[in-house]
C-alpha cells in the first residue's frame, strides 16, 4: 500500500499533492437530477468518489435550482436536496447513513451507484488515479457539476 500524500495548501487555498506520491485507483459517479422521469432530462448534482486503497468514500452536492425548474416548475426542491443530503451522509456513515451505518465504505458507495429510478440518479462508474481522493471529489465537483 502506498504512503499517504503530502499535501500542501497554494496561495489561493488549493490543495496541491506533491508529485512524488504514488496514485492510486478511484472510481466516481455523477448523481443527476432527474425531476420527470418519463421525458429523460437531467442535469448533474453531485460526485460520489470512492478509493479502495484509503477505504475513503464521499460524496459532495451542489443543486443548481434554476436548472431544477426550468426541467419542472413544480419540482420538489425541498425532496431533492433531502435525497443529495441522504447521499452524502450514506458516505459518512454513523446514524445519519441510516441501515448502511455500519456498512465498509466500499458497500457503501455499490449501494449509492446502484441503478434507481427515482428522481437523484447515479451515472455510470468511471475510474482514474489519484494521490488524494478528498481532494479529487471536490476537483470533480467542480469540473462536472457546478
Amino acid at each position: 500500500m502506498a504512503d499517504r500524500p503530502t499535501v500542501r495548501h497554494g496561495r489561493d487555498g488549493s490543495r496541491r499533492v506533491s508529485e512524488h506520491q504514488v496514485r492510486e485507483v478511484f472510481e466516481y459517479a455523477l448523481l443527476r437530477v432527474v425531476p420527470r422521469i418519463e421525458r429523460g432530462e437531467c442535469f448533474n448534482a453531485g460526485v460520489v468518489v470512492y478509493s479502495r486503497a484509503r477505504t475513503y468514500v464521499a460524496a459532495r452536492t451542489f443543486l443548481d435550482e434554476a436548472k431544477l425548474r426550468a426541467l419542472d416548475p413544480t419540482a420538489d426542491v425541498r425532496g431533492v436536496r433531502a435525497a443529495l443530503h441522504a447521499v452524502e451522509q450514506v458516505c459518512c456513515g454513523g446514524v445519519g447513513a441510516g441501515q448502511a451505518a455500519q456498512d465498509d465504505a466500499g458497500r457503501r458507495f455499490r449501494w449509492l451507484i446502484a441503478p434507481r429510478s427515482t428522481v437523484v440518479q447515479p451515472g455510470p462508474v468511471h475510474t482514474g488515479l489519484t494521490a488524494d481522493p478528498e481532494a479529487e471529489v471536490d476537483r470533480l465537483l467542480t469540473l462536472l457539476v457546478r
